[in-house]
C-alpha cells in the first residue's frame, strides 16, 4: 500500500475548474456589489448637503464643518430598525425601512437640541441583489432629506453562510451638532412646565418581536390581507415609515423655550421621558388625552397583552414629547400644528412628593385611554 500525500487530500473538497476556487463561488458577489452601488448612487448623491466634501467612492466621508459656530458640540447616535425588517422581507418591499433607519437615529439626536448634519448606513446582507440595496438605500436618502441631514457614505457587507439568501439587516450612527450653551437636558427642566406629546404614525420602529408574535404567529394574519380596522393591508400598516421630528423640533426650539425633548422607542412613553426629568421632579400624564391607533389596540386584545406591558413595549401613538416653559404652551402648539404636527398638551411637570428619593418615579401616567 502506498503512502497517500496529505497535500494532495487537501483540495479534495474544491470544486473542479480551470481557475480553481473563487469568492464568487464561496458566496460574495463583486460584480453584483458594484452594480449595486451603480444603482443607489443617485440616490444618495441627492441627499447631501454644502458641506460634503468628496464624491462616493471613497474610503471615508467627508464633512466640512461650516458656518458661524461660537462653541459646537458635536452629537452622536447610533440604533437599528430591528425586527420591522422581517416584515419588509416576507412582503418584498424595501423602499421604506430606510426611512425607519434614520428616524431612529436623527430623532435621538435632536433630544439634545442637535441640528443633524451627516449620517452613515451599514447594511449586512445575505445575498447582493443590486435592486433589493438600491431600494433600502433610496428609503435612506428619502430619510436623510427629510431630516435635512447627508448621507456621508457606508457599507454594504455580503455575509453568505452567516444570513440567508433574503435576509439584511441595517444600522447606522448620525452625527449632528449644536451650541455648547444650547444644549437641552433634564436641568433646565422646571416645576410646572408644560409637556407636549407629538403623534406617532404607528408602531414606528419598536416592538415588533410582540406585533409578530400576536399577529403572524398567534393570529395567522396575511400581510396582504385587508384590515378593516386599518383601512389598508397589515403589511402597509406594519411598513408605515417612523415619523422624522427632527427638523420639526429644530423649528420649535427656535421659536419657544423647549427644555428637552424625549423620544420615545424602546421603553415607551413613561420610561423615555424619565430619562430627561430631573431628580426631584415628575412628570404626570394623562391617558385621557389621546386615543392610540386601532394597531395598538389590535395587538392587545388579540394577545391579551396586558395595559403595562403595551406602554412598557410600544409608544402607543406617542413618538416625541417637548416639555416647554408655561407660557409658551400655545405657541409651541401652534409651531407644530403648522408644522402638521398631530400634538396635545399630555401633561406637566410637577414636585415630586418623594424629592429626596432617587428611586421615585419620574413620569407616571393616570387614567384611561378613551375607547380603547
Amino acid at each position: 500500500m502506498t503512502d497517500r500525500d496529505p497535500a494532495a487530500d487537501s483540495t479534495t473538497d474544491v470544486p473542479h475548474s480551470a481557475d480553481g476556487a473563487s469568492y464568487a463561488a464561496a458566496g460574495v458577489d463583486i460584480d453584483a456589489g458594484e452594480r449595486a452601488v451603480e444603482l443607489f448612487a443617485p440616490h444618495a448623491k441627492r441627499a447631501s448637503r454644502p458641506e460634503v466634501m468628496g464624491s462616493l467612492g471613497g474610503f471615508s466621508g467627508l464633512f466640512a464643518l461650516k458656518g458661524n459656530y461660537r462653541e459646537p458640540v458635536l452629537a452622536a447616535a447610533s440604533d437599528g430598525v430591528g425586527t420591522k425588517l422581517a416584515i419588509a422581507q416576507a412582503i418584498g418591499k424595501h423602499d421604506t425601512v430606510g426611512r425607519d433607519l434614520v428616524a431612529m437615529c436623527v430623532d435621538d439626536l435632536v433630544v439634545c437640541g442637535a441640528e443633524p448634519l451627516f449620517l452613515q448606513d451599514y447594511i449586512a446582507i445575505g445575498k447582493v441583489v443590486p435592486e433589493t440595496v438600491a431600494q433600502i438605500v433610496a428609503g435612506i436618502a428619502d430619510g436623510c432629506v427629510e431630516a435635512g441631514c447627508a448621507l456621508l457614505g457606508g457599507e454594504t457587507a455580503e455575509h453568505p453562510g452567516l444570513m440567508g439568501e433574503d435576509h439584511y439587516d441595517l444600522s447606522a450612527t448620525a452625527v449632528g451638532v449644536v451650541e455648547a450653551d444650547q444644549v437641552l437636558s433634564p436641568e433646565k427642566v422646571r416645576p410646572g412646565d408644560v409637556v407636549i406629546a407629538m403623534g406617532s404614525s404607528g408602531l414606528h420602529s419598536n416592538g415588533y418581536s410582540l406585533a409578530r408574535k400576536v399577529l403572524l404567529e398567534w393570529g395567522h394574519m396575511d400581510l396582504n390581507g385587508y384590515v378593516e380596522e386599518f383601512g389598508r393591508t397589515l403589511g402597509e400598516e406594519l411598513l408605515e415609515p417612523t415619523r422624522i421630528y427632527a427638523r420639526d423640533c429644530l423649528a420649535l426650539a427656535a421659536e419657544t423655550e423647549v427644555r428637552t425633548f424625549a423620544h420615545v422607542t424602546g421603553g415607551g412613553l413613561v420610561e423615555n421621558l424619565a430619562r430627561v426629568v430631573p431628580a426631584g421632579l415628575v412628570a404626570e400624564l394623562e391617558r385621557e388625552t389621546w386615543t392610540p391607533a386601532p394597531v395598538f389596540a389590535m395587538i392587545a386584545h388579540r394577545g391579551r397583552v396586558a395595559r403595562e406591558e403595551m406602554e412598557r413595549t410600544f409608544n402607543m401613538g406617542v413618538g416625541m414629547v417637548a416639555v416647554v416653559a408655561p407660557e409658551d404652551t400655545e405657541r409651541a402648539q401652534a409651531v407644530l400644528t403648522a408644522r402638521h404636527v398631530d400634538n396635545w398638551v399630555i401633561g406637566a411637570i410637577k414636585r415630586s412628593a418623594e424629592p429626596k428619593n432617587a428611586e421615585a418615579p419620574r413620569a407616571v401616567l393616570a387614567g384611561e385611554h378613551p375607547r380603547f
